[in-house]
């Protein structure tokens, strides 16, 4: 009888977008009958969603701190009564916990571009979430395996807020946008872009540091009456489905994991010209691609999803690339490859 495969994560995210695709890829792998173990930050809003999955230990991780040294103990106890196939850290700062077990696949999983390599010695392996992060990687002097395996967006049946919700009308014509609130997020183009369309509204999705100086400008440019700011919501997809434009202003972005959920939400998309839509957006097929920090292409643009039929060529094509680029099966399905495929190495008394 084949042995489940057993992966250990290790993970010090906040709340966001590449917060929710680590929760979908755990549930995802729980489905697959993969046992699994967690390292998280305490009081995450997402935990409630893994509870089920496996054993959660909390810690913040700071270095020189005691509960930094009991987290390596607990790690070092763990993977020598569980003994894992994988370990898997998410991001730079979780690579520095992974226990150096000879018996595991040691890999950390990038979703933005390392500033260096130095976090990641005790790895076997790292997984970019696009192409660009994979060579980079290489670039900076990688000699190790690198791959490529991308996203998927939640899998859950879409179900659009009721506008009324936020005291939006009906007949509006709706644009959200979604994410943390950052600057590297470009929302202030985005209020700057509503602003320059009279009868447009908007929705924010999200919460961060920006918040008061995103409210501040709407309040400047006269336009807070037609502007929404959501807060931190569990499923953006509900919101988006309620627009009638998806907009991605990043004046960086690595993926764009909210554009995929937008194509689920068959709602059109306008983004930048940023590092992940330039790799899987194609401009007029699945979406509209705007320079960075363009004010009047970002406005012409959306203008051209409002007045003229190419709302539906972008809207079928982003779901016909969302199923055939970013299906939940295809994706999983080589993160098995990759655990399994060094089971007989690491694990060949098993």
């Amino acid at each position: 009888m084949t042995m489940p495969i057993k992966v250990l994560h290790i993970h010090f995210g906040k709340d966001g977008g590449a917060e929710r695709f680590f929760v979908s890829l755990a549930q995802a792998l729980g489905e697959r009958n993969v046992e699994q173990r967690f390292v998280i930050r305490p009081r995450r809003k997402w935990r409630s969603e893994i509870n089920d999955l496996g054993e959660i230990i909390e810690n913040n991780y700071r270095r020189l701190s005691f509960s930094s040294l009991m987290l390596d103990w607990n790690l070092y106890r763990l993977v020598r009564e569980w003994n894992p196939d994988a370990i898997m850290a998410w991001m730079p700062r979780a690579a520095r916990a992974i226990p150096n077990w000879p018996n595991a696949l040691k890999l950390t999983r990038l979703g933005d571009f390392p500033a260096n390599l130095k976090h990641f010695s005790s790895c076997d392996v790292l997984v970019g979430n696009m192409p660009g992060i994979s060579s980079h990687c290489k670039f900076l002097g990688w000699d190790k395996p690198v791959q490529t395996i991308t996203n998927f967006p939640p899998d859950i049946l879409t179900d659009p807020i009721n506008r009324s919700y936020l005291d939006t009308p009906d007949n509006v014509f709706l644009i959200s946008g979604a994410g943390r609130f950052v600057p590297r997020k470009g929302f202030d183009l985005l209020i700057r872009t509503v602003a320059e369309i009279p009868d447009a509204w908007l929705w924010l999705i999200g919460d961060g540091d920006e918040s008061k100086n995103l409210e501040r400008l709407a309040n400047n440019l006269a336009i807070s009456d037609r502007v929404r700011f959501t807060g931190w919501v569990r499923d953006p997809i509900h919101y988006i489905a309620s627009t009638d434009v998806f907009a991605m202003p990043s004046r960086h972005e690595p993926l764009g994991n909210v554009v995929l959920e937008a194509w689920r939400a068959k709602v059109p998309v306008v983004a930048t010209r940023s590092e992940g839509p330039l790799w899987y957006m194609v401009n007029e097929s699945n979406g509209l691609l705007v320079d960075i920090d363009d004010l009047d292409g970002f406005v012409n643009a959306i203008n051209l999803l409002k007045y003229t039929p190419l709302v539906h060529t972008v809207v079928d094509g982003g779901y016909r690339d969302l199923e055939n680029r970013f299906g939940k099966e295809r994706i999983v399905n080589q993160y098995l490859e990759l655990f399994s495929g060094n089971l007989g190495h690491c694990h060949s008394s098993r």
